[in-house]
């Protein structure tokens, strides 16, 4: 238990670094699908989607490896 809860915090503790890099470098996804026209803004973020999904397939399958 202890071993998990070490690892689920420094998860959270990269994820929070990842995040903060990105919002200070402004990183947009290629794959996120972005559209205007006049006052209407589309945005739907299919990259994002995917990569976190792969992420979170990947804690998955370490944990169940444990």
């Amino acid at each position: 238990m202890a071993k998990s809860l070490i690892f689920i915090g420094l998860l959270c503790v990269l994820v929070g670094l990842g995040w903060l890099a990105t919002e200070q470098f402004s990183y947009k996804n290629p794959l996120d699908f972005s559209w205007e026209k006049g006052k209407t803004k589309v945005y739907f973020p299919l990259g994002t989607s995917i990569l976190i999904s792969l992420v979170l397939s990947l804690i998955y399958y370490f944990f169940k490896k444990l």
